[in-house]
């Protein structure tokens, strides 16, 4: 199998930190979406959205999305488990994992996306409004999540798991979207450091 990565992009990141944390390796394909590879014909191919990760397994079958990506990978390689070992804890990790992505992550890239002048060209329009008004959900939604760390290591617990990889992601994506974390968040920047130091954190 191999995998369509970007160097840069938040969303193969997260498939690459996950096969760090299971000590996988996996040929690997870069675009550069500053040059709009993905946005070639050739690509388009692999995934119509022309959106990356991609993985492509050895029979031609193509799976996007990061997280099927990594489920995948999660059921031929189960150890370390990454999506929780009992109902519960699959439960918690698929919660979390969705808060993280469709809230966090989007307002991170929603407020960079519709700002950034290196996006100018792959978001087409910028709505500068936007970015403003995801900056602004932003703050709460860090408020929120910095109560919800309280007393835990990491997102559902005592654990690490895949919704820790999207928020780690997430977290690294506020740098490039211009946003600090708030000082009254330092449940947040406990999180973030613990994260650093995990084998996956240079993927």
């Amino acid at each position: 199998m191999r995998l369509y990565d970007s160097e840069f992009a938040p969303n193969p990141r997260r498939v690459r930190v996950f096969l760090a944390e299971k000590g996988l390796e996996i040929e690997r394909i870069v675009l550069d979406i500053g040059a709009q590879d993905h946005k070639s014909e050739t690509y388009a191919s692999v995934n119509p959205f022309q959106q990356v990760p991609a993985l492509e397994l050895d029979d031609g079958t193509i799976l996007t999305e990061s997280i099927a990506i990594c489920r995948y990978l999660e059921e031929l390689h189960p150890d370390p488990n990454l999506f929780g070992r009992t109902t519960l804890e699959r439960a918690l990790v698929e919660m979390w994992n969705r808060r993280l992505e469709l809230i966090f992550f989007a307002q991170v890239a929603h407020t960079f996306r519709h700002a950034h002048p290196a996006m100018a060209e792959l978001e087409v329009p910028q709505i500068p409004e936007w970015s403003a008004a995801n900056r602004d959900r932003l703050m709460k939604t860090l408020h929120i999540l910095d109560k919800e760390l309280t007393g835990r290591d990491f997102i559902i617990g005592d654990r690490f798991t895949v919704a820790d990889i999207t928020g780690y992601c997430a977290l690294l994506f506020l740098k490039p979207a211009r946003v600090e974390i708030p000082e009254t968040c330092p449940n947040i920047s406990a999180w973030f450091e613990r994260l650093k130091q995990r084998p996956g954190a240079d993927a």
